[in-house]
Parts: C-alpha cells; sequence; structure tokens
C-alpha cells in the first residue's frame, strides 16, 4: 500500500524565493526519477499538484513547480482571471533567458530531494508550462533525460544557435488548438529534427487548447476539456516515464 508524503521545498533564484509541491510515495525506496512539473500560466494550482500525487503513486517523485515565486506574505502567486495569469506569465514569455534561469534552479532544487535519482529527471508541463518543458529540453540542463509537453505553444526561445538536445521529448497536441497551429507543429517537427532529438508528437484530432484540464469551458477562446484526450495523453506520458526512467 502507497504512503504519499508530501512537502513543500524552497529555493531562491534571481533575487526571489520559489516553493515547489512534492510528493513522494514512502513505501517504496529510491532512488526514483523525479518529474518537475511546470504549470499553466495562472501559475502552481491544485492541478499541478494532484499531477504531483498522481506521479508519486505510479513510483516516481512528483515536484510541482513554481515559477513565479513567493509574495510578501510568503504565499505562492497563483492567478485567478485570465488579467491575472497574463500579468504573471507575460514577463516570462518576453524573457525565455529568465524562463532557462527559473528551469535551471528547479531541476537543482529537485535533485536535491532525498531519495532522488539526479541523473533522472523528467520536465513536464502544460499550457506555457509546456512551451517552458521544451525550453529545458533546449537548455541540455544537467540530469533532464526527457521533456513532455502538453499542449504547449512550440514557438523556439531565440536565445542563439540550438546544440544537440540530448533528453528525449514527447508533445501531446490538440490538432484543432488555436494557440498552437499546424503550421506552429510543422515548425516545431522541423526544429527538433534539425536538432537531433529523439522526439516523437501525439496529434489528437477535432481537440483544442487546454484539453488535460476539466475546468476549461471556453469554446470562444478555443479552450476545452476533452476526457478522451487527456486519457490518452496520460497514457502517453506514463508510456514515456517508463522509457525515460530505464
Amino acid at each position: 500500500m502507497s504512503t504519499i508524503r508530501e512537502q513543500a521545498v524552497q529555493h531562491h533564484c534571481s533575487g526571489e524565493r520559489f516553493e515547489g509541491f512534492v510528493a513522494i510515495d514512502e513505501s517504496t525506496r529510491g532512488p526514483k526519477p523525479v518529474v518537475v512539473i511546470c504549470p499553466a500560466w495562472n501559475g502552481r494550482d491544485e492541478f499541478v499538484m494532484e499531477k504531483a500525487r498522481k506521479l508519486a503513486a505510479l513510483g516516481y517523485v512528483g515536484y510541482a513547480a513554481d515559477f513565479y515565486g513567493l509574495d510578501s506574505e510568503s504565499r505562492v502567486r497563483v492567478g485567478t482571471t485570465p488579467e491575472e495569469c497574463g500579468a504573471l506569465v507575460t514577463p516570462l514569455v518576453e524573457d525565455r533567458g529568465e524562463v532557462r534561469t527559473r528551469l535551471a534552479a528547479m531541476v537543482e532544487s529537485a535533485q536535491k530531494i532525498p531519495g532522488v535519482d539526479p541523473a533522472k529527471v523528467v520536465v513536464i508541463g502544460y499550457c506555457f508550462g509546456g512551451t517552458f518543458a521544451l525550453d529545458a529540453a533546449r537548455a541540455n540542463l544537467e540530469g533532464v533525460v526527457g521533456a513532455a509537453c502538453f499542449h504547449g505553444v512550440f514557438t523556439p526561445p531565440d536565445l542563439g544557435p540550438q546544440a544537440p538536445i540530448r533528453a528525449k521529448i514527447l508533445a501531446c497536441h490538440g490538432w484543432d488548438d488555436p494557440w498552437a497551429t499546424p503550421e506552429a507543429v510543422l515548425g516545431f517537427a522541423r526544429e527538433m529534427t534539425e536538432a537531433h532529438a529523439d522526439w516523437q508528437l501525439h496529434a489528437y484530432g477535432r481537440t483544442k487548447h487546454a484539453f488535460t484540464n476539466p475546468k476549461a469551458n471556453d469554446l470562444e477562446r478555443g479552450i476545452v476539456y476533452d476526457a478522451t484526450a487527456d486519457a490518452r495523453s496520460w497514457e502517453a506520458l506514463s508510456d514515456f516515464l517508463r522509457e525515460c526512467a530505464k
């Protein structure tokens, strides 16, 4: 019987303090691969914390990352309206170098957790977090062996020439996602191929943006939950993690 322990893990980066949420199954011994989960634009919310718990139940260490840092009252910053979320994520979208800096600090923090295998880190993410998960692979961060992107935006970071990507790549994409058009998908395929990455793409027909989030319900903006695509993408991730953990 699994016994999931939850804890907060803090680290400093760029003059700010960040707090990740960690879930570990204490009924099995390590060292275990760790999965760093990059949240959508609203920040480290219950959605990614629950993903961390599910991953812990599968035998990994789940690490729900905080991209925005703690506020003046030491609370994790989480957007509750589109306006708040946009204000939080826009500075990072416009400064992918800072994204890379924060990713490196998060991965290092995850690697220091007792019971973690520091040589087996997988970074996954949702929406903008999926974009940032790909940035972890693009950066060839030490110990990162895989990156998985769920309904992310494929725009490369434009930080200079791309070295060959060492990590394995998984992208799970809704084909009718207005935030990542078929042309953007083809651009992603070219980018990964030119970087000699071991990459795979799962595209789900009649599926829009944010298909893994049961609260996604904004048809006008193309943000719609899809239970079938959600289940299929979780199975794809499970297979991918087993491969990365070898």
